[in-house]
Protein backbone atom coordinates (compact mmCIF):
# COMPACT_ATOMS: atom_id res chain seq x y z
CA UNK A 1 0.00 0.00 0.00
CA UNK A 2 1.38 3.51 -0.68
CA UNK A 3 1.89 5.61 2.00
CA UNK A 4 -0.03 9.12 0.74
CA UNK A 5 2.09 11.08 3.14
CA UNK A 6 5.48 9.96 3.29
CA UNK A 7 5.19 8.92 -0.26
CA UNK A 8 5.85 12.55 -1.80
CA UNK A 9 7.70 11.69 -5.21
CA UNK A 10 4.33 9.81 -5.76
CA UNK A 11 2.56 13.18 -5.43
CA UNK A 12 4.67 14.93 -7.20
CA UNK A 13 4.26 12.41 -10.47
CA UNK A 14 0.18 13.00 -9.86
CA UNK A 15 0.35 16.53 -9.93
CA UNK A 16 0.31 17.08 -13.62
CA UNK A 17 -2.20 16.89 -15.89
CA UNK A 18 -1.76 15.73 -19.41
CA UNK A 19 -1.94 19.52 -20.21
CA UNK A 20 0.44 20.27 -17.92
CA UNK A 21 2.96 18.26 -19.57
CA UNK A 22 2.02 19.03 -23.14
CA UNK A 23 2.45 23.04 -22.10
CA UNK A 24 5.49 22.13 -20.53
CA UNK A 25 7.09 20.29 -23.61
CA UNK A 26 6.14 22.85 -25.77
CA UNK A 27 7.88 25.62 -23.46
CA UNK A 28 10.89 23.00 -23.33
CA UNK A 29 10.65 22.64 -20.32
CA UNK A 30 11.82 19.13 -18.82
CA UNK A 31 9.11 18.09 -16.43
CA UNK A 32 12.14 16.01 -13.98
CA UNK A 33 13.22 19.81 -13.66
CA UNK A 34 10.30 21.11 -12.31
CA UNK A 35 9.63 17.88 -9.92
CA UNK A 36 13.57 18.72 -8.45
CA UNK A 37 12.07 22.53 -7.92
CA UNK A 38 8.56 21.25 -6.27
CA UNK A 39 10.73 19.46 -3.89
CA UNK A 40 13.25 22.46 -3.61
CA UNK A 41 10.26 24.28 -2.40
CA UNK A 42 9.40 21.52 0.51
CA UNK A 43 12.17 21.09 1.64
CA UNK A 44 13.98 24.74 1.33
CA UNK A 45 17.81 25.94 -0.04
CA UNK A 46 20.39 25.45 2.59
CA UNK A 47 22.78 28.54 3.99
CA UNK A 48 25.93 28.59 2.33
CA UNK A 49 28.39 27.11 4.48
CA UNK A 50 30.48 30.55 4.99
CA UNK A 51 33.91 30.40 7.15
CA UNK A 52 34.99 34.28 6.90
CA UNK A 53 35.51 37.27 4.40
CA UNK A 54 37.85 37.91 2.32
CA UNK A 55 39.64 41.15 2.54
CA UNK A 56 42.87 42.05 0.95
CA UNK A 57 45.34 39.66 1.70
CA UNK A 58 43.45 36.49 2.72
CA UNK A 59 41.39 35.81 -0.52
CA UNK A 60 41.59 39.31 -2.15
CA UNK A 61 44.47 40.39 -4.47
CA UNK A 62 45.46 44.21 -3.95
CA UNK A 63 47.38 45.06 -7.47
CA UNK A 64 49.90 48.22 -6.61
CA UNK A 65 49.38 50.90 -9.98
CA UNK A 66 52.05 50.10 -11.16
CA UNK A 67 51.74 46.41 -11.71
CA UNK A 68 48.39 46.88 -12.73
CA UNK A 69 49.89 48.85 -15.69
CA UNK A 70 52.46 46.04 -16.49
CA UNK A 71 49.74 43.38 -16.97
CA UNK A 72 47.55 45.77 -18.70
CA UNK A 73 50.26 45.75 -21.19
CA UNK A 74 51.20 41.90 -21.33
CA UNK A 75 47.36 41.57 -21.38
CA UNK A 76 47.77 43.26 -25.23
CA UNK A 77 50.30 40.78 -26.50
CA UNK A 78 49.05 37.63 -24.53
CA UNK A 79 45.50 38.13 -26.24
CA UNK A 80 46.53 38.18 -29.65
CA UNK A 81 45.05 35.17 -31.43
CA UNK A 82 42.59 34.72 -28.83
CA UNK A 83 38.59 35.01 -29.37
CA UNK A 84 37.70 37.55 -26.60
CA UNK A 85 33.82 38.14 -26.19
CA UNK A 86 32.09 40.52 -24.10
CA UNK A 87 29.02 39.12 -21.88
CA UNK A 88 25.84 42.06 -21.07
CA UNK A 89 23.11 40.64 -19.57
CA UNK A 90 20.79 43.79 -20.35
CA UNK A 91 17.03 42.07 -20.73
CA UNK A 92 16.73 44.70 -17.35
CA UNK A 93 13.73 46.73 -17.59
CA UNK A 94 14.22 50.12 -16.08
CA UNK A 95 10.75 49.91 -13.88
CA UNK A 96 12.43 50.15 -10.65
CA UNK A 97 14.42 53.35 -11.79
CA UNK A 98 11.99 55.23 -11.94
CA UNK A 99 10.17 53.42 -9.20
CA UNK A 100 9.28 56.38 -6.93
CA UNK A 101 8.41 58.59 -9.97
CA UNK A 102 6.00 56.72 -10.99
CA UNK A 103 4.36 56.93 -7.16
CA UNK A 104 4.58 60.75 -7.68
CA UNK A 105 2.80 60.24 -10.48
CA UNK A 106 -0.35 58.06 -9.28
CA UNK A 107 -0.55 59.76 -5.87
CA UNK A 108 1.27 62.75 -5.72
CA UNK A 109 3.94 61.02 -3.23
CA UNK A 110 7.10 63.45 -3.36
CA UNK A 111 10.91 62.03 -2.03
CA UNK A 112 14.35 63.24 -2.62
CA UNK A 113 14.92 60.78 -5.46
CA UNK A 114 11.89 62.96 -7.23
CA UNK A 115 13.35 66.72 -5.90
CA UNK A 116 16.88 65.61 -6.90
CA UNK A 117 15.31 64.64 -10.51
CA UNK A 118 13.69 68.06 -11.16
CA UNK A 119 16.38 69.96 -9.53
CA UNK A 120 18.65 68.53 -11.89
CA UNK A 121 16.56 68.16 -15.18
CA UNK A 122 18.87 69.83 -17.48
CA UNK A 123 21.87 67.63 -16.84
CA UNK A 124 20.06 64.03 -17.80
CA UNK A 125 21.15 63.45 -21.11
CA UNK A 126 17.47 63.15 -22.50
CA UNK A 127 16.29 66.44 -21.48
CA UNK A 128 17.00 67.69 -24.73
CA UNK A 129 14.07 64.87 -25.93
CA UNK A 130 12.04 65.96 -23.25
CA UNK A 131 11.67 69.52 -23.79
CA UNK A 132 11.31 68.58 -27.73
CA UNK A 133 7.91 67.11 -26.31
CA UNK A 134 6.28 70.67 -26.10
CA UNK A 135 5.04 69.72 -22.61
CA UNK A 136 4.75 72.91 -19.83
CA UNK A 137 8.42 72.49 -18.15
CA UNK A 138 7.02 74.36 -15.37
CA UNK A 139 4.45 71.15 -13.99
CA UNK A 140 6.39 69.30 -12.18
CA UNK A 141 3.89 66.40 -12.14
CA UNK A 142 3.71 66.63 -16.22
CA UNK A 143 7.32 67.08 -16.36
CA UNK A 144 7.70 63.63 -14.12
CA UNK A 145 4.78 61.65 -15.88
CA UNK A 146 6.13 62.62 -19.60
CA UNK A 147 9.59 61.11 -18.20
CA UNK A 148 8.09 57.61 -17.25
CA UNK A 149 4.75 57.37 -19.49
CA UNK A 150 4.02 57.51 -23.13
CA UNK A 151 1.19 59.16 -24.36
CA UNK A 152 2.59 61.70 -24.57
CA UNK A 153 6.11 61.28 -23.22
CA UNK A 154 9.55 59.39 -23.31
CA UNK A 155 7.86 56.34 -21.69
CA UNK A 156 11.61 55.74 -19.93
CA UNK A 157 9.83 53.51 -17.62
CA UNK A 158 8.84 51.08 -20.09
CA UNK A 159 12.26 50.56 -21.85
CA UNK A 160 15.51 48.47 -20.84
CA UNK A 161 17.91 50.37 -19.16
CA UNK A 162 19.92 49.42 -22.18
CA UNK A 163 18.24 51.95 -24.34
CA UNK A 164 17.73 55.04 -22.24
CA UNK A 165 20.18 57.67 -22.59
CA UNK A 166 22.76 58.03 -19.63
CA UNK A 167 25.34 59.95 -20.86
CA UNK A 168 25.32 63.47 -22.69
CA UNK A 169 28.47 64.49 -25.73
CA UNK A 170 28.69 66.89 -28.23
CA UNK A 171 27.09 64.22 -31.29
CA UNK A 172 23.93 63.29 -28.65
CA UNK A 173 22.91 61.63 -25.59
CA UNK A 174 24.61 57.93 -25.33
CA UNK A 175 22.75 54.77 -23.95
CA UNK A 176 24.31 52.07 -21.33
CA UNK A 177 24.42 49.48 -25.16
CA UNK A 178 26.17 52.33 -27.08
CA UNK A 179 28.80 52.88 -24.42
CA UNK A 180 29.52 48.75 -24.03
CA UNK A 181 30.22 48.96 -27.42
CA UNK A 182 32.88 51.62 -27.01
CA UNK A 183 34.48 49.91 -23.92
CA UNK A 184 34.82 46.42 -26.09
CA UNK A 185 36.12 48.62 -28.88
CA UNK A 186 38.82 49.83 -25.98
CA UNK A 187 40.09 45.71 -24.83
CA UNK A 188 38.49 43.23 -27.09
CA UNK A 189 40.48 43.06 -30.46
CA UNK A 190 38.86 43.55 -33.56
CA UNK A 191 36.08 42.12 -34.27
CA UNK A 192 34.91 43.57 -31.12
CA UNK A 193 32.22 40.91 -30.23
CA UNK A 194 29.91 41.43 -27.71
CA UNK A 195 26.83 39.66 -26.92
CA UNK A 196 23.66 40.98 -25.31
CA UNK A 197 20.74 38.67 -23.43
CA UNK A 198 17.46 40.69 -24.16
CA UNK A 199 14.33 40.62 -23.68
CA UNK A 200 12.17 39.23 -26.42
CA UNK A 201 10.06 42.36 -26.53
CA UNK A 202 13.06 44.88 -26.79
CA UNK A 203 14.96 42.72 -29.54
CA UNK A 204 14.60 44.88 -32.37
CA UNK A 205 14.53 47.80 -30.62
CA UNK A 206 18.55 46.34 -29.67
CA UNK A 207 18.95 45.91 -33.35
CA UNK A 208 18.25 49.11 -34.18
CA UNK A 209 19.76 50.87 -32.27
CA UNK A 210 22.40 49.15 -32.73
CA UNK A 211 22.39 49.35 -36.90
CA UNK A 212 22.52 53.13 -35.98
CA UNK A 213 25.48 53.84 -34.22
CA UNK A 214 27.65 51.29 -35.26
CA UNK A 215 28.92 52.64 -38.59
CA UNK A 216 30.43 55.43 -36.51
CA UNK A 217 31.94 53.70 -33.52
CA UNK A 218 33.66 51.51 -36.23
CA UNK A 219 34.92 54.36 -37.81
CA UNK A 220 36.06 55.75 -34.32
CA UNK A 221 38.15 53.07 -33.12
CA UNK A 222 39.07 51.23 -36.24
CA UNK A 223 37.22 47.81 -35.08
CA UNK A 224 35.02 46.13 -37.05
CA UNK A 225 32.16 44.65 -34.45
CA UNK A 226 30.70 41.08 -34.12
CA UNK A 227 27.01 41.64 -32.17
CA UNK A 228 24.80 38.77 -31.00
CA UNK A 229 21.69 38.73 -29.45
CA UNK A 230 20.30 35.85 -27.46
CA UNK A 231 17.39 35.63 -24.96
CA UNK A 232 16.31 33.69 -21.49
CA UNK A 233 14.77 30.75 -22.47
CA UNK A 234 11.39 30.04 -21.38
CA UNK A 235 12.93 26.54 -21.24
CA UNK A 236 14.59 27.86 -17.96
CA UNK A 237 11.33 29.67 -16.04
CA UNK A 238 11.04 27.64 -12.85
CA UNK A 239 7.44 26.78 -11.67
CA UNK A 240 5.15 28.84 -9.00
CA UNK A 241 3.51 27.47 -5.66
CA UNK A 242 0.97 28.62 -3.64
CA UNK A 243 1.84 28.91 0.50
CA UNK A 244 1.43 25.02 0.82
CA UNK A 245 3.96 24.08 -2.04
CA UNK A 246 1.04 22.81 -4.78
CA UNK A 247 2.06 24.21 -7.93
CA UNK A 248 0.27 27.72 -8.40
CA UNK A 249 -2.55 27.67 -11.33
CA UNK A 250 -4.50 30.64 -13.00
CA UNK A 251 -7.80 31.01 -11.82
CA UNK A 252 -6.53 29.10 -8.71
CA UNK A 253 -9.23 26.34 -10.24
CA UNK A 254 -7.13 22.77 -10.85
CA UNK A 255 -7.67 22.84 -14.21
CA UNK A 256 -6.01 26.22 -14.18
CA UNK A 257 -2.76 26.35 -16.37
CA UNK A 258 0.26 26.26 -14.15
CA UNK A 259 2.62 29.53 -13.49
CA UNK A 260 5.87 29.74 -14.27
CA UNK A 261 8.52 32.79 -13.71
CA UNK A 262 11.96 33.92 -14.77
CA UNK A 263 14.34 31.94 -12.99
CA UNK A 264 16.58 35.03 -12.38
CA UNK A 265 20.08 36.17 -13.57
CA UNK A 266 21.05 32.25 -12.55
CA UNK A 267 19.24 30.92 -16.29
CA UNK A 268 21.94 33.21 -18.18
CA UNK A 269 24.21 30.30 -17.74
CA UNK A 270 22.60 28.29 -20.33
CA UNK A 271 23.44 31.56 -22.49
CA UNK A 272 26.91 31.78 -21.44
CA UNK A 273 27.66 28.30 -22.02
CA UNK A 274 26.68 28.96 -25.38
CA UNK A 275 29.43 31.78 -25.97
CA UNK A 276 32.42 30.12 -28.13
CA UNK A 277 35.57 32.47 -26.98
CA UNK A 278 38.33 32.01 -24.69
CA UNK A 279 38.32 34.76 -22.61
CA UNK A 280 34.72 35.95 -21.75
CA UNK A 281 34.00 39.77 -20.12
CA UNK A 282 30.90 40.07 -17.62
CA UNK A 283 29.59 43.53 -16.62
CA UNK A 284 26.03 44.69 -16.35
CA UNK A 285 24.71 46.67 -18.66
CA UNK A 286 24.38 49.69 -16.23
CA UNK A 287 27.25 49.85 -14.89
CA UNK A 288 29.30 51.98 -17.27
CA UNK A 289 31.00 55.76 -17.24
CA UNK A 290 31.46 58.53 -20.38
CA UNK A 291 34.35 58.24 -22.14
CA UNK A 292 36.59 60.76 -20.47
CA UNK A 293 36.14 58.22 -16.90
CA UNK A 294 36.74 55.03 -19.02
CA UNK A 295 40.93 54.75 -18.51
CA UNK A 296 40.44 53.26 -15.09
CA UNK A 297 37.94 50.63 -16.41
CA UNK A 298 40.20 49.67 -19.44
CA UNK A 299 42.94 49.47 -17.62
CA UNK A 300 41.51 46.95 -15.15
CA UNK A 301 39.85 45.27 -17.58
CA UNK A 302 43.08 44.78 -18.91
CA UNK A 303 44.68 43.54 -16.23
CA UNK A 304 41.96 41.22 -14.91
CA UNK A 305 42.19 39.60 -18.65
CA UNK A 306 45.90 38.97 -17.96
CA UNK A 307 45.70 37.62 -14.32
CA UNK A 308 42.97 34.95 -15.70
CA UNK A 309 45.57 34.20 -18.84
CA UNK A 310 48.54 33.88 -16.79
CA UNK A 311 46.86 31.37 -13.84
CA UNK A 312 45.11 29.41 -16.79
CA UNK A 313 48.67 29.26 -18.46
CA UNK A 314 50.36 27.87 -15.32
CA UNK A 315 46.98 25.15 -15.26
CA UNK A 316 47.55 24.03 -18.45
CA UNK A 317 51.50 23.14 -17.91
CA UNK A 318 50.49 21.31 -14.84
CA UNK A 319 47.39 19.34 -16.46
CA UNK A 320 49.32 18.54 -19.39
CA UNK A 321 52.45 17.29 -17.35
CA UNK A 322 50.20 15.36 -15.29
CA UNK A 323 48.57 13.88 -17.97
CA UNK A 324 51.75 13.38 -20.18
CA UNK A 325 52.22 9.53 -20.80
CA UNK A 326 55.27 7.78 -18.38
CA UNK A 327 55.24 10.52 -15.80
CA UNK A 328 55.55 10.02 -12.07
CA UNK A 329 53.85 11.96 -9.39
CA UNK A 330 56.96 12.44 -7.02
CA UNK A 331 56.28 14.06 -3.87
CA UNK A 332 57.82 17.46 -4.43
CA UNK A 333 55.66 18.20 -7.33
CA UNK A 334 52.99 17.10 -5.52
CA UNK A 335 53.71 19.79 -3.11
CA UNK A 336 54.42 22.39 -5.59
CA UNK A 337 51.13 21.52 -7.21
CA UNK A 338 49.13 21.86 -4.22
CA UNK A 339 51.21 24.94 -3.15
CA UNK A 340 49.89 26.87 -6.68
CA UNK A 341 46.01 25.21 -6.01
CA UNK A 342 45.95 26.84 -2.70
CA UNK A 343 47.95 30.09 -2.84
CA UNK A 344 46.80 31.36 -6.61
CA UNK A 345 44.09 29.33 -7.14
CA UNK A 346 42.49 29.86 -3.54
CA UNK A 347 41.50 26.38 -3.01
CA UNK A 348 42.23 25.36 0.36
CA UNK A 349 41.66 22.19 1.42
CA UNK A 350 40.57 20.34 4.69
CA UNK A 351 43.24 20.93 7.59
CA UNK A 352 45.03 17.54 7.89
CA UNK A 353 43.84 16.52 4.29
CA UNK A 354 46.66 15.40 1.61
CA UNK A 355 45.26 15.47 -1.71
CA UNK A 356 46.19 13.23 -4.32
CA UNK A 357 47.38 13.94 -7.52
CA UNK A 358 43.84 13.25 -8.95
CA UNK A 359 42.17 15.60 -5.88
CA UNK A 360 44.65 18.33 -7.45
CA UNK A 361 43.90 17.48 -11.14
CA UNK A 362 40.00 18.11 -10.22
CA UNK A 363 40.91 21.59 -8.90
CA UNK A 364 43.02 22.43 -11.76
CA UNK A 365 40.58 21.21 -14.66
CA UNK A 366 37.75 23.65 -14.03
CA UNK A 367 36.72 26.86 -15.93
CA UNK A 368 38.65 30.06 -14.59
CA UNK A 369 37.41 33.23 -13.55
CA UNK A 370 38.89 36.57 -11.96
CA UNK A 371 36.56 39.08 -10.03
CA UNK A 372 37.62 42.48 -9.66
CA UNK A 373 36.30 43.56 -5.83
CA UNK A 374 35.65 47.08 -4.76
CA UNK A 375 36.22 48.27 -1.33
CA UNK A 376 32.68 49.00 0.01
CA UNK A 377 31.80 52.22 0.53
CA UNK A 378 28.06 51.75 1.44
CA UNK A 379 27.00 50.49 -2.33
CA UNK A 380 24.44 47.31 -1.63
CA UNK A 381 25.83 44.30 -3.76
CA UNK A 382 27.10 40.91 -2.87
CA UNK A 383 30.29 39.64 -0.85
CA UNK A 384 33.37 37.52 -1.46
CA UNK A 385 33.55 35.10 0.95
CA UNK A 386 35.33 31.83 1.69
CA UNK A 387 32.89 29.11 2.16
CA UNK A 388 32.29 25.57 1.31
CA UNK A 389 29.87 24.65 -1.31
CA UNK A 390 27.94 20.79 -1.78
CA UNK A 391 30.47 20.44 -4.62
CA UNK A 392 34.06 19.25 -4.30
CA UNK A 393 35.71 17.62 -1.50
CA UNK A 394 33.77 18.03 2.00
CA UNK A 395 35.10 20.76 4.07
CA UNK A 396 37.52 22.39 1.54
CA UNK A 397 37.32 26.13 1.12
CA UNK A 398 37.00 28.61 -1.76
CA UNK A 399 36.24 31.88 -2.91
CA UNK A 400 32.62 32.57 -3.28
CA UNK A 401 30.49 35.63 -3.95
CA UNK A 402 27.85 35.59 -1.89
CA UNK A 403 24.32 37.44 -1.57
CA UNK A 404 22.83 38.35 2.39
CA UNK A 405 20.19 35.76 1.40
CA UNK A 406 22.30 33.15 0.91
CA UNK A 407 23.92 33.42 4.77
CA UNK A 408 22.04 32.01 7.96
CA UNK A 409 20.22 35.36 9.60
CA UNK A 410 22.47 34.44 13.05
CA UNK A 411 25.44 34.74 11.54
CA UNK A 412 24.54 37.34 8.95
CA UNK A 413 25.51 40.61 10.32
CA UNK A 414 28.57 39.51 11.90
CA UNK A 415 30.21 37.85 8.54
CA UNK A 416 29.19 40.58 6.59
CA UNK A 417 30.18 43.03 9.53
CA UNK A 418 34.03 41.58 8.59
CA UNK A 419 33.68 42.26 4.50
CA UNK A 420 35.59 44.96 3.36
CA UNK A 421 34.59 44.54 -0.13
CA UNK A 422 31.69 43.99 -2.43
CA UNK A 423 31.07 42.34 -5.93
CA UNK A 424 30.51 45.05 -8.81
CA UNK A 425 30.14 41.92 -11.49
CA UNK A 426 32.88 42.82 -13.32
CA UNK A 427 34.29 39.38 -14.35
CA UNK A 428 36.87 37.88 -17.03
CA UNK A 429 36.22 33.85 -17.62
CA UNK A 430 38.57 31.99 -18.92
CA UNK A 431 36.54 28.57 -20.50
CA UNK A 432 38.86 26.20 -22.38
CA UNK A 433 40.49 23.38 -20.82
CA UNK A 434 43.99 22.16 -21.01
CA UNK A 435 42.96 20.58 -24.47
CA UNK A 436 41.64 23.51 -26.36
CA UNK A 437 38.02 22.36 -25.34
CA UNK A 438 35.01 24.36 -23.66
CA UNK A 439 33.95 23.14 -20.81
CA UNK A 440 30.43 22.58 -20.33
CA UNK A 441 29.39 25.26 -17.69
CA UNK A 442 26.39 23.77 -16.65
CA UNK A 443 28.94 20.70 -14.65
CA UNK A 444 29.84 23.48 -12.03
CA UNK A 445 26.99 24.59 -10.65
CA UNK A 446 25.81 24.24 -7.00
CA UNK A 447 21.89 23.55 -7.79
CA UNK A 448 21.78 24.26 -3.44
CA UNK A 449 22.72 28.03 -3.94
CA UNK A 450 19.29 28.82 -5.53
CA UNK A 451 16.57 30.97 -2.68
CA UNK A 452 12.86 30.72 -2.36
CA UNK A 453 11.10 34.42 -2.29
CA UNK A 454 7.09 35.56 -1.09
CA UNK A 455 5.28 37.12 -4.19
CA UNK A 456 1.86 37.27 -5.50
CA UNK A 457 -0.38 37.64 -8.26
CA UNK A 458 -4.22 38.65 -8.82
CA UNK A 459 -4.06 39.32 -5.47
CA UNK A 460 -3.30 35.64 -4.44
CA UNK A 461 -0.16 34.75 -2.43
CA UNK A 462 2.21 32.76 -4.08
CA UNK A 463 5.76 31.34 -3.67
CA UNK A 464 8.60 31.68 -6.36
CA UNK A 465 12.25 30.12 -6.80
CA UNK A 466 15.04 31.61 -8.29
CA UNK A 467 17.87 29.74 -9.71
CA UNK A 468 21.49 29.99 -8.45
CA UNK A 469 22.97 33.54 -9.05
CA UNK A 470 24.91 33.74 -12.89
CA UNK A 471 27.87 34.65 -10.77
CA UNK A 472 26.74 33.62 -7.34
CA UNK A 473 25.50 29.28 -7.39
CA UNK A 474 26.01 29.27 -11.16
CA UNK A 475 29.80 29.49 -10.59
CA UNK A 476 30.29 28.05 -7.11
CA UNK A 477 32.78 24.91 -8.46
CA UNK A 478 34.43 27.45 -10.79
CA UNK A 479 38.38 28.20 -9.80
CA UNK A 480 37.85 31.53 -8.42
CA UNK A 481 40.10 34.81 -7.75
CA UNK A 482 39.50 38.12 -6.20
CA UNK A 483 41.43 41.08 -7.08
CA UNK A 484 40.89 44.67 -5.93
CA UNK A 485 39.86 47.51 -8.62
CA UNK A 486 38.95 51.12 -7.57
CA UNK A 487 35.59 52.34 -6.90
CA UNK A 488 35.86 54.55 -9.88
CA UNK A 489 35.28 51.34 -12.46
CA UNK A 490 31.83 51.05 -10.70
CA UNK A 491 29.28 53.63 -11.18
CA UNK A 492 25.66 51.44 -11.30
CA UNK A 493 22.19 53.30 -12.28
CA UNK A 494 19.24 51.94 -9.51
CA UNK A 495 17.52 54.99 -9.30
CA UNK A 496 17.31 57.28 -12.59
CA UNK A 497 18.71 59.89 -9.60
CA UNK A 498 22.48 58.31 -10.38
CA UNK A 499 22.56 59.39 -13.38
CA UNK A 500 23.22 62.95 -11.49
CA UNK A 501 26.06 61.63 -9.62
CA UNK A 502 29.70 62.83 -10.88
CA UNK A 503 30.76 59.48 -12.36
CA UNK A 504 27.71 59.75 -15.45
CA UNK A 505 28.33 63.72 -15.83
Amino acid sequence: MINFEDDYSFLVMAVFTQNDLDRMAARGTDRAVVEEQLENFRTGFPYLKIDRAAVAGDGIVKLAPERAQELAGLYGRAVAGLTVEKFVPASGAASRMFKELYEYVSDGKSSATVERVLEGLEKFAFYEDLRALGIDMGDSKAVISAIVNDNPGLGLGGKPKGLIKFHRYAEGGRTPMEEHLVEVALYGGSPARIHFTVSPEHMEDFKRKVAERIGAFEAKYGVEYAISYSVQEPGTDTVAVNPDNTPFRSGGSADGEILFRPGGHGALIENLNRIDADLIFIKTVDNVVPDHLKEDTVLYKKALGEVALELQQQVFLYLKKIDSAGFAAEGDFRAEVRRFVEEELCYRFPEGVEPTLEDLRRVLDRPIRVCGMVRNEGEPGGGPFWAETSLGMPGALSLQIAESSQIDPEHRAALMGGGTHFNPVDLVCAVRDFRGRKFDLARFVDKRTGFISEKSKDGRALRAQELPGLWNGAMADWTTVFVEVPISTFAPVKTVADLLRPQHQ
